[in-house]
This record gives C-alpha cells, sequence and structure tokens, in this order.
C-alpha cells in the first residue's frame, strides 16, 4: 500500500467517526451507570469475544459481537435474538468508543428508534473505576 493510499484511508475513518458522533447520542460511562437502572436499557458489548476473555465484561451487559448485530437485532433476519426486541434502548460499546460509534450510526440508519453509545467504551468504564466482572 502507498503512503498516498494509506493516508486516504485513514481520512476516511476520521471521517466516518466525525460523522457518526454528530449524528448519535455519546454518553460518558457515568451517565450509563444510572441509565442501566432503567428497564428497558440494554447494554450491548460489541467487542469480540477473545477481548471479554482477556478484559472481563461490564455486569448485566449483553454480548453480541459486531459482526452479527444488525443480524441479531433485525427482526426480520433469520438470526433475529428475541433477547434484543425492539422496545429496548440499546447502549453500544466496544473497548474504545469507535466500533460501537460506527455500530450505532448504522443501527440508527436501519430505523433502530433508540440506540446510543459509550463514548470511550470498556476503557473509559474502568478507568472510570466503575464494577467490571472478572473475566472467565
Amino acid at each position: 500500500m502507498s503512503q498516498n493510499q494509506k493516508a486516504s484511508s485513514e481520512v476516511s475513518l476520521k471521517a466516518l467517526l466525525e460523522v457518526a458522533c454528530t449524528e448519535i447520542t455519546e454518553h460518558s460511562p457515568a451517565e450509563i451507570k444510572e441509565l442501566l437502572s432503567q428497564d428497558n436499557v440494554l447494554l450491548l458489548d460489541i467487542r469480540d469475544v477473545r477481548e471479554l476473555g482477556r478484559e472481563g465484561k461490564i455486569p448485566g451487559s449483553f454480548h453480541c459481537p459486531r459482526g452479527m448485530l444488525e443480524f441479531w437485532i433485525a427482526p426480520g433476519s433469520p438470526y433475529y435474538k428475541e433477547a434484543l426486541s425492539p422496545d429496548h434502548h440499546f447502549i453500544l460499546h466496544c473497548a474504545s468508543g469507535w466500533r460501537s460509534a460506527l455500530a450505532a450510526k448504522t443501527l440508527q440508519d436501519m430505523g433502530v428508534a433508540r440506540v446510543s453509545h459509550m463514548k470511550g467504551g470498556f476503557g473509559a468504564w474502568k478507568e472510570s473505576g466503575l464494577e467490571v466482572e472478572e473475566k472467565t
């Protein structure tokens, strides 16, 4: 890959993230901690299963790998998961907030009514000193 191609792809990723973050709702870890007390809020951990094994997870979160998110959340999909019914407010998180920002934007584009993400991801949650379930 030439230097010019590399610079182009970096700009594209940065632009995608900037657009996503202007069109979605972002919450701090402290805000999410409060939101989790509401019955209709579901925290979706979209990290890879290996990340969960290494780092642990947020108590009460539902693991939905990024690669399956659109398939598991769409009621018309053969892979739909009833746990992801559309009556939820979905809050997505990944490790640092990049994947979850793009994924939240994608779900919004799919027509999911209530979706947001955690700014800073799992790293920000841990840095805030909030509870983490140990790795399994």
